[in-house]
């Protein structure tokens, strides 16, 4: 799937890569796609509530190479 920007919180533990995904959800247009990479596996749970309570869709939601992978769209 295509997007428009990605971040890496390879690394980051919570709430970090909540806190950077919105961050660089802020800087982007309306429709557009983050690509967000995660080691937490704590990111799973809380990239699903952070889409459900911001209204930014999440599109994909996966594992790839040991990491995972989350595609959001900005509202």
């Amino acid at each position: 799937m295509q997007y428009d920007k990605e971040f890496d919180a390879s690394g980051l533990a919570c709430p970090l890569p909540i806190v950077k995904t919105k961050k660089s959800l802020a800087g982007m247009a309306s429709g557009q796609v983050l690509r967000v990479v995660a080691t937490d596996p704590g990111s799973v749970c809380d990239m699903q509530a952070f889409a459900e309570q911001t209204g930014n869709p999440l599109l994909h939601s996966g594992e790839e190479g040991g990491k995972y992978v989350f595609l959001i769209k900005k509202g």
